[in-house]
């Protein structure tokens, strides 16, 4: 990922290099959570502002709290409460939020392309914290991580996503992110929710959830409810969903390790005994999206990681 115009918007602005430059960083950042004080100066004098058009815990939590980690000044709007709510448009309020000269504006929004639409209305450099259906690019960074630090090197992991992968932006962007490091990937859910030709994308695609077997990842996505057009029907219930596709304790097999990005519809696409067990790794993926998502901040305003064991070492 060169200077001011840098953006991440989606998988596709990586090289694998880029990828795993982000992941290293992640990794060195990781150790200052540990510490008493946590917060670095890395970014002191800087300002990000996230503009969330959907609701979220986790992204918005995440970005702001990494933000902070990183010393620098945040502000957050939402749709809801704002000009939006009075008609204006997603460029109007681009080039407004452009006036107060942020350094990053990270943005979340219903509609695919809406993060490009303010990286060409700003000079600020932007990134994608989902667009409608289309991509999620942090999401799959910190879920690299996830994996690579609980089970080891990317490229020998087989990963099995079950579930709503026509409605997901955080499959097509884990899919694109595991091609890139050279896992291998399946697609598992009823033939309604998984895209045509999306195996073009370097995945298998299986309709029977006896596939999952001979995976070490277990990627588990919740039905997208609120992106299906009313009255589609895409299963007879969520019982019949649940009983087909749910992950049961019993569907997962000894040394296989279950992730979801949250957030879990228990009972529906994952049993509450199989999300509370050792083998989920849940939490451990919240903790990775904020040292991931600093350390995507951290790469688009600093000239890489080589200044970073210092900052490191300042309490």
């Amino acid at each position: 990922m060169a200077d001011r115009r840098r953006h991440l918007l989606a998988i596709s602005d990586l090289s694998r290099v880029d990828a795993e430059r982000i992941l290293d960083t992640a990794r060195a950042l990781e150790r200052s959570l540990d510490r008493e004080v946590k917060k670095l100066p890395t970014l002191r004098g800087r300002l990000v502002v996230n503009l969330f058009y959907e609701s979220s815990t986790r992204t918005l939590s995440s970005f702001d709290l990494a933000a902070k980690r990183l010393s620098a000044d945040t502000m957050a709007l939402r749709a809801s409460g704002s000009s939006v709510d009075k008609g204006e448009s997603l460029r109007d309020t681009a080039l407004t939020l452009g006036a107060y000269d942020p350094d990053v504006i990270v943005v979340r929004h219903p509609h695919i392309g809406a993060a490009n639409l303010v990286a060409a209305s700003t000079d600020a450099h932007v990134v994608n914290a989902g667009d409608g259906k289309h991509q999620h690019p942090t999401q799959a960074l910190l879920d690299l991580y996830t994996m690579r630090e609980a089970v080891g090197g990317l490229e020998t992991l087989h990963v099995a996503v079950v579930g709503d992968v026509l409605h997901s932006r955080v499959a097509r962007s884990l899919i694109e992110a595991l091609a890139l490091v050279g896992a291998e990937v399946t697609l598992v859910g009823p033939p309604t929710l998984i895209p045509p030709g999306i195996e073009q994308l370097g995945c298998g695609v299986a309709y029977e959830i006896d596939a999952i077997g001979n995976a070490d990842v277990v990627y588990v996505l919740r039905m997208q409810q609120e992106r299906m057009l009313p009255g589609a029907a895409f299963v007879p219930s969520l019982r019949e969903y649940a009983a087909l596709y749910g992950i049961t304790p019993e569907r997962v097999r000894a040394g296989q390790v279950v992730m979801h990005p949250g957030p879990m519809n228990r009972g529906v696409e994952i049993d509450p005994r199989v999300a509370d067990s050792e083998a989920a790794l849940v939490t451990t993926q919240v903790r990775a999206g904020l040292v991931v998502r600093m350390a995507v901040l951290y790469d688009l305003l600093t000239a890489g990681p080589v200044h970073l064991a210092g900052e490191l070492e300042v309490a």
